[in-house]
């Protein structure tokens, strides 16, 4: 599915949030500039929105996994674009099988990607694995407002609008559906944080973005 809406990824990103999705992401870094960051890992990289923010760091090296590898060709062109390539690296590879020795890295980020892992708390321990202790996670992910009138507002976009103009401009009839379906169904607030504390993570907490519409969970090793 992602193979498929790759060459319209970025594009309905960026319009279907109205561009919110890059301040999310320029909140997520903000949280990494004051510790340690010499090697990044970003899971379900995608097209490497979140790696390509993470460049701001200065890190001495960020690689990015995902399965898509159209996603990936597509992150690549953009590296190269921006000459990032000496920074940044992709590779196709699996969250719940993560490609790297224990304790390599000092930051993890994951941008809308935790809710697509196949097995949630697999994914999680392969990160706890390769962060080094005392390295920090950060998580972006959609949630659900709980407030009235955003929530309904919300779930009327999100169920309606947004698939209609996701099947339109990418002409998958299932990615923007799986959408709110994935989101409905992922464990948000402080059911994530149960999840990600089973996986070892500590000092745990997270942030409501955009009155709730999105999420940052914080954890350390």
């Amino acid at each position: 599915m992602f193979n498929n809406i790759a060459p319209k990824y970025d594009l309905l990103n960026h319009v279907l949030s109205m561009g919110i999705d890059r301040l999310w992401r320029k909140k997520a870094i903000g949280l990494l500039k004051n510790i340690s960051h010499e090697r990044i890992l970003d899971v379900a990289t995608g097209t490497a929105d979140f790696a390509i923010a993470a460049s701001r760091l200065k890190p001495a090296r960020i690689d990015g996994i995902d399965i898509a590898e159209k996603m990936l060709e597509a992150g690549r062109i953009k590296i190269r674009n921006l000459r990032l390539e000496k920074m940044i690296n992709l590779e196709r590879a699996d969250s719940e099988e993560i490609p790297f020795d224990d304790n390599t890295f000092d930051a993890i980020t994951v941008g809308f990607g935790v809710r697509n892992f196949e097995n949630l708390e697999k994914g999680l321990s392969e990160m706890f694995r390769v962060l080094k202790p005392e390295g920090t996670a950060v998580v972006l992910e959609f949630s659900t407002p709980a407030a009235f009138p955003v929530k309904h507002l919300y779930l009327l976009y999100f169920t309606k609008v947004l698939p209609l103009i996701g099947r339109l401009v990418s002409r998958d009839h299932s990615a923007y559906s799986y959408l709110p379906e994935s989101v409905k169904a992922f464990p948000s607030g402080s059911a994530f944080l149960d999840v990600y504390g089973k996986a070892g993570f500590r000092d745990l907490s997270y942030i409501p973005l955009t009155f709730g519409i999105a999420s940052l969970y914080i954890g350390k090793k």
